[in-house]
């Protein structure tokens, strides 16, 4: 299991009682939060800072260890900042400042000047943020008594983000062809992706993946389909045309555990050797937490990935969609989410089908897809554009609604849904943000996560919901 750090920090000018006592309180509450943080992560007390080489010596351990994905600072007592710079410097995880005490409430009988000086977290974590602040460190706030609900919460929450980044950290994209000719929002800044996200995005021939398809065994296609029977209902007589697909998952899952690569992108534009355009088989491979991009869309791929990541443990559903068309009838406008073929079977509301029709794009042959109509709830659409000199990040609260009518001649993945606060707010804010029509929606997360993230990032966030207004358009496209 992932785990925090937990460094605390103190001084020596009120002696070795206090210190034992720093130390002791520290070690009852690390007890308590792995107590209450076992499904999410561990936590492990380093060394009180009482000097500029411990906090050094803590710090780097925490930035050098591979399975530390972030860590947890407090002042139990003032503890001077400039004995942190150094340290701090070093830090290479995210970082959680927790504006706690060890006791809840004032022993008001019997509190005294060493009750004060043991116990002044309102002084020494001021002394902290003014630290940070001036090294302009990226870092979370959380403020209460670390038992409450809602400070676990939010402690929960930083070590989900905090592992999203971490697996960001190590993720490799796969490009099977490149950028779908002609098209913007897709394309992006690889090397940029690479040094703020950790990101390794590869170009690899399509060719390289059909050799691989071609030593794949009966037997290996057959165990797939069996996988695919047990998960979603045949709804065609054209086995072949799934069975291709189950041959290119199985060529896909050897390929992607060879590179150890976390998501892929493909374009129908590039298509060489294939005899259909991943359908079923991507889908699959969504479910099972692989990142996907269509039309060479890497971003939305690496993005997919990290919020699914992210969604581990949550109920809800995360994953690809693209916005296509909409229904506008007056005061009801809702749009429909879908895609070609690559729609995650996480969204469905019932058992997916496995369907083959004919695709009018990419000159293949009759691609095997899965059908279904999707959840409702509420959710969260995110997507990242790059902007020459910064990515950004747009996220809206949307609602996932029913099918107004059935859909008898679209046999796609269908997810509807409404726009917050309103059709106009939420449709023009995202445009005047530059929103590309991929996107990642997700049941299980919220604004508050990808906000989170990305701060911890350094990434620009634009955000659309029910706080929205209409005075806040004309400046959701300002360069910042």
């Amino acid at each position: 299991m992932k785990k925090l750090y937990f460094v605390v920090g103190s001084q020596d000018l009120y002696g070795e009682e206090c210190l034992r006592q720093v130390a002791a309180d520290a070690a009852d509450m690390t007890a308590f939060l792995n107590e209450k943080l076992q499904d999410t992560v561990s936590v492990e007390l380093l060394p009180t800072v009482v000097d500029s080489e411990t906090c050094i010596q803590d710090l780097r351990k925490a930035s050098v260890d591979e399975d530390c994905i972030g860590v947890i600072t407090w002042m139990h007592t003032f503890s001077p900042a400039k004995m942190w710079i150094k340290g701090l410097q070093e830090l290479r995880k995210p970082l959680l400042h927790l504006h706690t005490q060890h006791n809840e409430k004032l022993p008001y009988d019997s509190i005294d000047m060493d009750f004060m000086n043991l116990n002044q977290s309102a002084h020494g974590d001021r002394e902290y943020g003014f630290i940070l602040a001036r090294l302009g460190i990226p870092h979370e706030v959380v403020s209460g008594f670390y038992q409450q609900d809602r400070v676990i919460a939010k402690i929960r929450r930083f070590a989900e983000v905090a592992g999203a980044i971490h697996y960001s950290h190590h993720l490799r994209v796969a490009s099977f062809g490149n950028n779908m000719r002609e098209v913007a929002v897709t394309d992006g800044d690889r090397v940029e992706s690479q040094i703020r996200y950790g990101w390794e995005c590869n170009y690899y021939g399509v060719g390289d993946l059909v050799e691989i398809m071609e030593k794949v065994s009966e037997a290996e296609v057959d165990a797939k389909m069996a996988e695919y029977e047990s998960r979603y209902t045949m709804k065609t007589d054209r086995t072949d045309a799934v069975r291709e697909q189950a041959k290119m998952e199985v060529a896909l899952d050897r390929f992607l555990e060879k590179h150890q690569i976390g998501d892929f992108a493909d374009t129908f534009q590039d298509l060489h050797g294939l005899k259909q355009l991943p359908g079923i088989a991507a889908q699959n491979l969504m479910a099972k937490g692989i990142g996907f991009g269509p039309e060479g869309d890497y971003k939305i791929s690496a993005l997919s990935a990290i919020l699914m990541k992210m969604a581990e443990g949550r109920k809800g559903a995360t994953g690809f969609i693209e916005d296509y068309t909409y229904d506008l009838s007056d005061g009801e406008e809702v749009e429909l989410a879908s895609h070609m073929l690559e729609v995650p079977p996480a969204f469905a509301a019932g058992k997916p089908e496995m369907q083959v029709h004919p695709l009018g794009i990419g000159g293949k042959e009759d691609p095997a897809r899965l059908v279904f109509d999707g959840v409702t709830g509420d959710a969260i659409q995110v997507t990242m554009v790059d902007m020459g000199d910064r990515f950004r990040l747009i996220c809206a609260d949307i609602e996932l609604v029913k099918q107004k009518e059935a859909m008898p001649k679209l046999p796609v993945a269908r997810i509807m849904f409404r726009h917050k606060p309103n059709f106009e707010i939420g449709t023009e804010g995202w445009c005047y943000a530059g929103g590309a029509h991929h996107s990642v929606i997700s049941t299980a997360l919220t604004r508050a996560d990808i906000a989170l993230f990305a701060k911890l990032t350094g990434t620009e966030l634009i955000t659309i919901g029910e706080d929205t207004k209409e005075a806040d358009l004309l400046h959701l496209g300002e360069r910042k």
